[in-house]
């Protein structure tokens, strides 16, 4: 296979998904440590812009003061509070300050990690460091982090900390633990009670599972498409059957990359709301209890009162 092809396409469609250990690099370091740690340095360094273009300016400015500068920084803002306003608050309600930077966190981090899957990064390096450079030290970083199980699992422990820190905190063991009876008779505890339990886990499992197959999946349907042209000229040596489906594969490709460009940012927003729906369980039979007290308390006029 010629260093073009191999560029364009690879025998395996899911080799630039996996995750793989530098070992150029004494110790233990993998291309998905370090592309987390970039996308962790991108995402700090763009909040911080957002955030300083965002703030009120100087008096001397007057209206323009309160306009926030900049694409990028006005793309955060609206996105932010879209989510506050939209996803978090009328779930969260008078919680949402304690749980906000937490959640922004979250779905800005996994945003970037899938964005940055959608940049060829494996493929420049490829480029750069010269088709006669050894296969192990053309990689330093780059791949979807949030492609591998490990990372989204790791994300997945983050909220499942914060979903039962908000139970303890907000319901008491108490409270809890009869969370988990879900208000059952007693003779159904042996049955609800291993349900329930299994439901903590499964809950942030089956959040990790989902970010990691949907970002697994695209890549791996782009790299299968990208490599027809690469199949058809192995089968039939001829550059104008091989070109001519190179050219169909690259145009089918265009729409399913802003797919993936759509899918990146959906699930960043699904891992975060689902998180916050899951914290926002663990008030609400709290809150629906106080609610039902109040309907329950009869209705007596000020003058009856007064008399």
């Amino acid at each position: 296979m010629t260093p073009m092809i191999h560029l364009l396409a690879s025998e395996n469609p899911i080799g630039h998904v996996v995750d793989q250990k530098l070992d150029w690099i004494h110790g233990s370091l993998t291309m998905h440590m370090v592309t987390l740690v970039v996308a962790g340095l991108i995402g700090l360094a763009v909040l911080l812009r957002a955030a300083s273009a965002i703030k009120t300016g100087p008096e001397d400015l007057a209206a323009d003061r309160h306009l926030t500068k900049g694409y990028l920084s006005q793309l955060v803002e609206v996105i932010s509070m879209y989510l506050i306003e939209n996803a978090i608050r009328p779930i969260l309600g008078k919680d949402t300050d304690r749980f906000l930077p937490f959640l922004l966190s979250l779905f800005f981090f996994i945003l970037t990690c899938n964005l940055l899957g959608l940049i060829p990064m494996l493929d420049l390096q490829y480029a750069f460091t010269g088709f006669n450079a050894s296969e192990e030290r053309r990689m330093l970083f780059g791949g979807t982090a949030t492609a591998n199980l490990a990372v989204t699992l790791g994300l997945a422990l983050l909220s499942f900390i914060a979903i039962q820190y908000q139970g303890f905190r907000s319901l008491g063991v108490k409270g809890w633990m009869s969370h988990l009876s879900g208000g059952a008779p007693l003779y159904l505890l042996p049955i609800m009670l291993p349900v329930e339990l299994l439901g903590l886990f499964i809950k942030p499992v089956a959040l990790a599972i989902r970010l990691f197959a949907n970002m697994v999946a695209g890549h791996t349907l782009l790299a299968v498409i990208a490599s027809f042209g690469t199949m058809a000229m192995m089968a039939t040596e001829n550059w104008l059957t091989s070109g001519s489906i190179s050219i169909l594969a690259i145009i089918a490709a265009v729409p399913i990359s802003f797919l993936e460009l759509f899918v990146a940012f959906l699930q960043a927003f699904i891992f975060m709301f689902l998180t916050t729906v899951f914290i926002g369980q663990m008030t609400h039979h709290h809150e629906e209890h106080e609610e039902h007290e109040e309907h329950d308390e009869p209705h007596v006029p000020e003058g009856v009162l007064a008399h």
